[in-house]
């Protein structure tokens, strides 16, 4: 076990890397930050920030010197990194379960080849792909198949034709082309497996997504027993399957009834910042557990919870830049506000979220909702 004062390494720090600092520092570690950007969130209170990109060698050389282990808040981080940084202290999870999961091709073949529900799909290399493509795949989502998060780099074809355009646009990138679902709902399910293999599941979340970016967050989800179940346990299989070691969130369509594993993120999630304010343990905690070789904590729900996300549009009314008021959230005893320390808002862009507690879910649910309209969040 690696235990305080020592130093932990996160690779960017954006406000998940931040969430993970907070709680490290909170169980008396150091932490130091290589992100390439000077504004970076989670370097504001770090000990040390390494403001360089992720391929340079010679500060890696001196991050992984100075660290016990590391671990990576963000998947587009080079998975070669990971591989170079691993040579010389512990790094979780590993570039083989990193790589698998930020890249679209390799994810989707992997729920393929180890049984696990995915929808259906083609890769996506060149021209002739599209061309010798199912045609039953279509009405689809054309992806890239890196760097593609938030809704980015996709767009929805309805033949062959569309198909081809939009792979023009995108450059001839890889992509994957994905049969558009018929969607009842989506959930997602954060979990944390340490080095022994044992698995801590958080309660299953029910999503709401606007324009591709998450909304809303309701836990427990307002869904079957069954769903939940076999979502915990799919995941926890995914987990299993890459032999990971961390904090992971798995996104699942549910289609007509079936349960669709969409994508897995190989750090804490989005959907699991209810963890903070609504769980015995929360996600970052058990980052830093799992990769420092401590027993995972409880991941029970002591309350029932709703997260809103904050998006930079807020700060804007009409051209003009404010300050959105904080008083009418604040004003609500049962909600808990988190702002990242963004130095600048844009529209989309992850700013904060709030996360509305108590043992009424039905309440929760309305005064979170009310929430979100008081500060200006309009319905799409």
């Amino acid at each position: 076990m690696i235990l305080p004062p020592a130093t932990l390494g996160m690779l960017g720090g954006g406000q998940l890397g931040r969430f993970f600092v907070t709680a490290a520092h909170e169980m008396g570690y150091q932490v130091w930050v290589l992100d390439p950007d000077k504004n970076s969130p989670a370097a504001q209170i770090a000990e040390r920030h390494f403001c360089v990109s992720y391929d340079d060698y010679a500060a890696l050389d001196e991050f992984a010197n100075g660290c016990a282990a590391i671990t990576t808040e963000f998947e587009n981080v080079p998975a070669a990194t990971l591989d170079y940084l691993a040579k010389f202290v512990p790094v979780r999870p590993s570039a083989a379960a990193v790589a698998i999961c930020q890249n679209r091709i390799a994810e989707k073949s992997f729920l393929r080849d180890n049984g696990l529900p995915h929808g259906p799909f083609a890769a996506i290399n060149c021209e002739d792909d599209i061309r010798n493509a199912d045609l039953a795949l279509f009405p689809a989502i054309l992806k890239v198949a890196r760097f593609g998060y938030d809704g980015k780099g996709q767009v929805t074809v309805n033949s062959r034709e569309e198909a081809l355009l939009a792979f023009g646009h995108f450059k001839g990138e890889h992509c994957v082309l994905e049969q558009r679902l018929t969607l009842d709902y989506e959930v997602s399910v954060v979990l944390a497996r340490d080095e022994h293999g044992q698995v801590q599941c958080f309660p299953t979340g029910e999503n709401q997504h606007t324009q591709g970016i998450l909304d809303v967050s309701i836990v427990p989800a307002r869904t079957t027993g069954c769903v939940r179940g076999d979502a915990e346990e799919v995941a926890a299989r995914i987990a299993e399957k890459l032999g990971y070691i961390g904090t992971m969130g798995v996104e699942f369509f549910i289609s007509r009834g079936q349960l669709i594993v969409n994508e897995m993120a190989p750090r804490p999630h989005n959907s699991g910042h209810y963890t903070i304010d609504a769980c015995v343990t929360n996600q970052f905690e058990q980052q830093v557990r799992a990769l420092c070789g401590l027993p995972l904590g409880e991941a029970r729900a002591h309350s029932a919870s709703v997260m809103v996300n904050l998006l930079g549009d807020l700060w804007y009314d009409g051209e003009t830049y404010r300050e959105p008021d904080w008083t009418k959230l604040y004003a609500i005893p049962n909600l808990k506000l988190h702002l990242y320390g963004k130095h600048h808002a844009r529209p989309g862009r992850k700013m904060g979220h709030f996360t509305v507690i108590g043992d009424n879910a039905e309440a929760v649910q309305k005064t979170a909702l009310a929430a979100r309209a008081a500060i200006g969040i309009k319905d799409e």
